[in-house]
């Protein structure tokens, strides 16, 4: 039975103007692949930690399945603080002005954000290259996402983003470890930029997702440590290996996480209960194996891409952002159309930015297949 009214005339335009994922462009080419060696997914492959499977059976069997308040688990939330108080110094003692939200993952907190605060005609600062989503949620707030050129080395630094500031600016947006570039910022560039941002009077939404993806001896640095007037939003999908859980939380300003709230609880109303009580002791565990193993990994790319392209070496997250050499005469999707015919997977720079001279790298695959992809890449490039 067809539809008896015409669908394409009801649809607003903010859904209109919003692309199919450049990512899964790219996996429909790869779809006559046999055997393909996918560096494409930003996905741990990894388990999850015995001691969250444990506590997550342990809640569904203790009847942690109903609704939590619309801010999150009380035990979570006391985690999350501890956390909080620990890597940035911060309190949320009555009277602090701070508070902390759970939100169905990282980017549950960031489109939440963007609605608390654009509206038509607003502004927010992104880097470029940026995560996918970034422009894609100021489309939905009805705002505008102002692009940070940050080429050659991914530095979103105060000097890049204060020409950018105008009247209509409400938020600079900052991702560090930064994803698709596996690119640190110091912590007096994450200083600079806080310090710009309160003097503007703009809000500093800092994405920390790879907080813990940090390659020693790079440090991470938090423009939290220096600041109150600074979102954080951080999750456990990266670090525990738990994307399908769903699982972020943002903290700041009350004012601004008291609205978050408002728009959670008339929308997704909150993260899944029995899964919120499994990560409260998640930042108990000890995250250096995993920690090690993706070191190696990130060498390994270096070792074999970095004589033959120009590479920015990653100290963080689990992705590598390498140029595609002049000489060869390809954009980034033409390149990755060559890697697909040798069932190597790998993603187009276009997708996170407005220039397609590079390409994304995973390196969370298999040693095995990491450095079999890579021998292939190295080949090509």
């Amino acid at each position: 039975m067809t539809s008896s009214i015409d669908i394409e005339r009801l649809l607003a335009p903010r859904v209109l103007e919003i692309e199919t994922s450049g990512i899964r462009r790219a996996w429909a080419l790869a779809a006559n692949c046999v055997d393909p060696i996918n560096l494409s997914i930003g996905q741990p492959d990894f388990p999850v930690p015995d001691e969250l499977k444990a506590a997550a059976i342990a809640a569904i069997r203790n009847d942690h399945n109903g609704y939590t308040q619309t801010n999150g688990d009380a035990e979570l939330l006391a985690s999350i603080e501890k956390k909080l108080t620990k890597d940035v110094g911060w309190s949320f003692e009555e009277g602090s002005g701070l508070s902390a939200m759970v939100t169905s993952g990282t980017a549950g907190a960031l489109t939440l954000a963007c609605l608390a605060i654009l509206g038509p005609g607003d502004e927010i600062i992104i880097p470029d290259p940026y995560f996918v989503i970034y422009p894609t949620l100021a489309r939905i707030a009805e705002g505008k996402a102002v692009l940070c050129h940050t080429y050659p080395d991914f530095r979103m630094t105060a000097d890049r983003i204060e020409p950018l500031i105008t009247l209509k600016t409400k938020a600079v947006l900052l991702n560090s470890p930064g994803n698709p570039t596996g690119a640190v910022l110091l912590r007096e560039e994450v200083q600079a930029v806080a310090k710009l941002c309160r003097e503007r009077g703009i809000l500093l939404i800092t994405d920390e997702i790879y907080d813990e993806f940090i390659f020693p001896p790079t440090v991470h640095a938090s423009p939290a440590s220096y600041s109150k007037d600074v979102l954080v939003i951080r999750g456990y999908s990266k670090t525990h290996g738990c994307t399908g859980w769903r699982l972020g939380y943002a903290a700041g300003p009350s004012r601004l996480i008291d609205e978050m709230s408002k728009l959670k609880q008339q929308t997704f109303v909150c993260a899944p209960s029995a899964l919120q009580k499994a990560v409260v002791d998640a930042h108990e565990i000890d995250l250096t194996p995993m920690l090690n193993k993706f070191t190696e990994r990130r060498n390994m790319v270096v070792d074999y891409l970095g004589d033959v392209t120009e590479l920015t070496k990653p100290d963080g997250s689990f992705f590598a952002f390498p140029r595609v050499p002049a000489h060869l005469g390809l954009s980034g999707s033409e390149f990755i159309a060559k890697a697909i015919e040798k069932d190597v997977l790998v993603i187009q720079g276009s997708v996170f930015s407005a220039r397609d001279t590079h390409f994304r790298i995973s390196f969370a695959a298999p040693d095995d297949q990491l450095e079999k992809g890579l021998s292939i890449l190295r080949s090509l490039l």
